[in-house]
């Protein structure tokens, strides 16, 4: 996965009564998921099954767990797992630090992570990983050594291959980390009918330059370290990984697919390499002939350079391979337009819907999204709705994330993963009981393009704070002028704050009392947002805001009862040493029952904490 910026905030809990409902919900029998997993192949442009019924595989990667990024943990400046261990290793011993990891693996996913996956209806799960949970506890100590100073590099490089010879890699399957967990997973997903995606998202040597997503030491050491016998000890290395794997789930219908090698990125001449993807292609060739030397028909998912998406030389007839069956092509979608008549001049630049399609059709392939996500709700729904209505499945990104308002499940602030209390608090949040559901991102990837539903039941008389507006599209439960990323150049975040939902609503944290912690904020003219909202008594209410603006310009705003006005708000310029007021209207007569309430914005420049509905009708507008 690509590195953002994080710029996260705290989170309250959801109610009690929420939590109690969801795991209801994970108790029922799913619908439509009676029949057993069957090995998986490729029709064509179509993955089918054993029956020959297409089966489009819609999922959600885990990653962060088998390898952690910095900015899902939210240790950024540490920039990838090997420093942090390195980090870690400066205040603990070694056996104290595999312990740790021991504990976070065992509770970062577990199957209640998974039950809740399969209850939004998905049928797959990615599984990211680490090739150093395929090494002992006495060998990842050699990489430990190696990731504290660049001079141990070589020496780890030499004991790798002295490993290779003496055939001591990967071979104690019953004790190994990797084994186990990828065990644990396929056990929880069968449960639930759903696949499992094997993805080596950390390779030997690492597929790149971001240390983030591959750990490496040094940039671009698969395709290029060679050891004392020149040889790509690295790219062995790799391969014998995947005749390991291979050899254990050969049979295993849960297993989906093999993805080989997560997002290579910058294989190219300006690092020395070619620029036609040539080592790419040799490495790619031999994995294939490698797993079908085993007699494994497994669907292989190949990714292409440049982050997953490039395939010059990696096309089915380029391959240096005699089997071509059952081969499937990547594709990584990130700040890129969901237009379906958006085209790159490259066909084998394939991110986009229209590349993809006609990658499918001209080489008769499926093609699937082993990544997509780090966007607004607007977009989330754009791409699922472009790719479902081709027929192509794709698998979100990301299950968990600290303060993460993208992802399936949100985990609480922690603190510092060096310090004893910030690892006891990150061991406690990230587990499942602990998370809170992004029910908007689950909205948007699941429901109808066109669906707009309630985020919290409001009443009048009531408080409706700002931001509990309806779930839903831009232009259909808000309209916003920005509202979704579809340039990667243009990094300006869809939510100004970054906070609490996932719109193209602009939300900031608010310590002004009372409120729910947060204020809408940033809105321009024309902007509008509606909340759905129950009557429940006919009769003449009192509009009162609680506002503030800090420009000199005054800001207005017209609130809507189904389209007709309301109430109007004047908010002039208020004070930094107490920016928050209260404003009063007079209002009409509201009918009973269940009604759409609009905020349209007219002159820009207020945020708005709450709307509050009382019985009591002031006959002046006047601030406090």
């Amino acid at each position: 996965m690509k590195k953002l910026d994080s710029q996260r905030r705290r989170y309250p809990l959801r109610p009690t009564l929420y939590y109690c409902f969801l795991w209801l919900i994970l108790l029922l029998p799913i619908p439509g998921k009676t029949q057993s997993l069957t090995m998986l192949r490729a029709e064509g442009g179509k993955t089918v099954d054993a029956n020959g019924k297409e089966i489009v595989l819609r999922g959600f990667n885990v990653g962060g767990w088998l390898l952690q990024e910095s900015y899902i943990l939210k240790t950024d400046t540490l920039d990838s797992q090997a420093r942090i261990r390195a980090g870690l290793l400066r205040t603990m011993p070694e056996k104290e630090l595999e312990d740790f990891y021991a504990q976070y693996r065992a509770k970062f996913v577990t199957k209640a992570d998974i039950d809740f996956v399969a209850a939004q209806g998905f049928n797959c799960v990615r599984l990211p990983f680490h090739y150093d949970l395929f090494l002992t506890r006495e060998q990842r100590r050699a990489r430990n050594l190696a990731s504290r100073s660049p001079r141990n590099v070589a020496a780890y490089v030499q004991t790798l291959s002295q490993w290779y010879d003496q055939n001591q890699l990967f071979t104690d399957a019953k004790n190994l980390d990797g084994f186990r967990l990828i065990d644990d997973v396929l056990s929880w997903c069968a449960a639930n009918k759903m696949y499992v995606i094997l993805d080596l998202h950390a390779a030997p040597g690492g597929q790149g330059f971001d240390r983030n997503i591959n750990d490496n030491f040094v940039p671009l050491d698969l395709w290029k370290r060679k050891d004392a016998k020149g040889r790509l000890i690295y790219q062995d290395i790799t391969v014998r990984l995947w005749e390991k794997l291979a050899a254990r789930y050969q049979k295993d219908p849960r297993v989906a697919m093999y993805d080989f090698i997560n997002e290579p990125h910058k294989v190219n001449a300006d690092n020395g390499l070619s620029n036609d993807n040539a080592e790419i292609n040799v490495l790619y060739s031999r994995l294939i002939n490698a797993v079908r030397g085993q007699g494994d028909k497994h669907l292989l998912l190949l990714e292409g350079n440049g982050y997953g998406n490039e395939y010059t030389n990696l096309t089915p007839d380029k391959l240096q391979i005699q089997d071509r069956s059952n081969l499937v092509y990547n594709a990584h979608r990130y700040w890129c337009p969901n237009d379906p008549a958006a085209a790159d001049s490259n066909p084998n630049q394939i991110n986009l819907l229209a590349n993809l399609a006609a990658f499918r059709t001209k080489w008769q392939v499926p093609v699937w999204v082993g990544e997509t996500g780090e966007n607004s709700n607007e977009w989330f729904a754009g791409a699922v709705q472009g790719l479902n209505n081709q027929g192509i499945g794709w698998c979100h990104w990301n299950l968990k994330r600290v303060e993460g308002v993208t992802s399936l499940l949100r985990v609480r602030h922690y603190g510092s993963i060096l310090t004893p209390e910030g690892r006891a608090a990150l061991l406690r949040n990230v587990e499942f009981k602990q998370c809170i559901p992004n029910r908007d991102v689950i909205a948007a990837l699941t429901g109808p393009a066109t669906a707009r539903t309630p985020f919290a039941p409001l009443s009048i008389p009531g408080t409706i704070h700002a931001t509990d507006y309806d779930m839903g599209r831009n232009g259909i439960a808000y309209h916003d002028s920005y509202a979704e990323r579809i340039d990667y150049r243009k990094e300006a975040p869809t939510n100004n704050g970054s906070v609490y939902r996932n719109d193209g609503i602009d939300i900031q944290m608010n310590t002004d009392k009372p409120s729910n912690g947060f204020a809408v904020g940033d809105m321009a003219a024309g902007e509008w947002i509606n909340y759905t909202v129950t009557v429940a008594k006919a009769g003449a209410y009192t509009l009162q805001a609680r506002v503030k603006n800090d420009s000199a310009t005054p800001a207005r705003l017209l609130v809507k009862l189904d389209d007709a006005p309301i109430g109007s708000l004047t908010v002039n310029q208020t004070q930094a040493a107490a920016p928050w007021v209260t404003v009063a209207v007079p209002m009409a007569t509201l009918p009973a029952g269940r009604h759409t309430l609009t905020l349209y914005v007219e002159q820009p420049g207020a945020s708005l904490s709450w709307l509050q509905f009382n019985s009591t009708t002031p006959t002046t507008q006047g601030g406090q």
